[in-house]
């Protein structure tokens, strides 16, 4: 019996158990995946904590994690995409990818690129989507210049990557350490925290957009940067739409395999970077969440069953 993550009712990491399950079986237009990597994402540890019960609720037992990349071992009634033994990277709306083997729907995956490492395969998909919905969202082009906070974190990255080819320039709120890592992308890296609106003004002058992939006030200070409400855009505020008029526009605006199969390309052209922080066995589902759930990482964080 395969292993997979699971949780019998909302808590902290410690919730988090590897059990053996029944091996799922592919249904018509299904493939069943034998995961090399899965990536985890803060969301996921809201949902588990109860945070976003009303939102995304839990049957419980629950699965969990939606980014996965690995190796077709079989496929359902109707897939003619993909063969067994093929190599793919793609995501499951199942909370199931933390898990050796995932069945999910064949519109849900796209080959994966040769040169890609599975770690950034597997960590694509939410981190991804979320990141081209966003620049999408805030209409950036050549000229402009957009606010990206959290911009070291796993949307951030990619986001701050994405609005540079856009042509923008991109002032990076992020800690120290993590401001070579910005730079060497283009960046211009601010310290958050107190006072940043001073040091963005001081970087930039004019700001045009904003993109707030960590929440707190950074919807006040985009507004406080004379920055439109139709040009920011939050991820984890979402109160900030009916109070501000912004716009709350991440992954499910960008969820198709359009888009993985264009932000796949990007990898392997070498125009994209999934930072990767640390690679965790399954086991050690509490350890990788622990320092995802510490928002300090560079990156992402991958599990690999």
């Amino acid at each position: 019996m395969p292993p997979a993550v699971r949780f019998e009712h909302y808590g902290p990491v410690e919730v988090l158990q590897v059990v053996d399950v029944e091996r799922p079986t592919p249904g018509p237009g299904q493939v069943l995946v034998r995961v090399r990597a899965a990536g985890i994402n803060p969301g996921e540890a809201s949902i588990r904590e109860g945070r976003m019960a009303e939102r995304f609720p839990a049957t419980f037992p629950s699965g969990q994690g939606s980014d996965l990349a690995g190796v077709v071992e079989e496929v359902g009634d109707g897939v003619d995409a993909f063969s067994v033994g093929d190599a793919v990277l793609g995501f499951t709306h199942d909370r199931a990818s933390h898990a050796e083997l995932v069945a999910t729907e064949a519109d849900k995956l796209v080959p994966k690129p040769e040169g890609v490492s599975w770690e950034a395969a597997g960590a694509l998909f939410v981190a991804g989507s979320t990141a081209f919905a966003t620049v999408r969202a805030v209409g950036l082009s050549a000229g402009d210049t957009v606010v990206i906070s959290a911009a070291a974190g796993g949307v951030g990255t990619l986001a701050t990557q994405l609005a540079r080819e856009a042509g923008a320039t991109v002032i990076g709120l992020a800690s120290p350490e993590h401001h070579d890592w910005l730079e060497r992308h283009g960046a211009i890296a601010v310290r958050y925290g107190e006072g940043a609106a001073e040091r963005i003004r001081e970087a930039a002058g004019t700001v045009d957009a904003f993109i707030d992939a960590y929440g707190a006030d950074y919807v006040e200070l985009a507004l406080e940067l004379g920055v439109a409400p139709e040009r920011i855009d939050t991820i984890a505020n979402f109160a900030a739409r009916e109070r501000y008029g912004v716009k709350t526009e991440g992954s499910s605006s960008a969820a198709n395999a359009d888009v993985l199969r264009e932000l796949a390309a990007r990898l392997a052209a070498g125009r994209l970077e999934v930072p990767i922080a640390r690679v965790y066995p399954l086991d050690e589902v509490q350890q990788a969440f622990r320092q995802v759930e510490a928002r300090h990482t560079l990156g992402k964080i991958v599990l690999r069953p």
